[in-house]
């Protein structure tokens, strides 16, 4: 099995892959009598046609370093944004495409506070939190048409700490 090192996510890092979902240094404007700071337009959310958004709530089961990575996924209809409703960090594992399947996948740890957007097409690693609760509010596209392809890799993936 290959061994992939985590790394800390960064927007440059990440970039390829989608748009990192946290604070700026100051927020864009002040509103709601001047007691708010609105940080506007953080992710390209893209749910392509014939699809609208929706937000889900998902409620998923920690996991723990090592971590074992034997299938990816995309989709290929819209984006997928994920957001921590608790400060944990998770695991985000994403991977360039190969000709219809994922090339050499990254490891990413979020810091306290980032969210993800996938961006649409994007291979990625199912919802991986590394503690609990598993709490993510999850934007993306709701349609008829079939938006989700998965790979799995004859030999998988060991993701584990640097």
């Amino acid at each position: 099995m290959t061994r992939i090192p985590t790394e800390p996510l960064t927007k440059a890092a990440f970039a390829p892959f989608g748009d990192v979902i946290e604070l700026r240094d100051r927020p864009d404007k002040i509103i709601n009598q001047g007691l708010c700071g609105r940080h506007h337009d953080l992710a390209r959310l893209d749910f392509g046609p014939g699809g609208r958004a929706g937000i889900s709530l998902f409620d998923a089961e920690p996991r723990s370093l090592p971590y074992r990575l034997d299938m990816m996924e995309r989709h290929p209809e819209g984006s997928q944004a994920f957001i921590p409703l608790n400060p944990a960090p998770f695991l985000i594992l994403v991977a360039e495409d190969a000709g219809d399947r994922p090339g050499r996948p990254r490891a990413f740890l979020t810091a306290p506070g980032q969210g993800v957007n996938f961006h649409r097409n994007t291979w990625h690693g199912v919802l991986t939190p590394l503690a609990a609760p598993g709490l993510f509010a999850v934007i993306d596209r709701i349609g008829e048409t079939p938006n989700l392809q998965e790979h799995w890799f004859e030999v998988p993936y060991i993701v584990e700490s640097p």
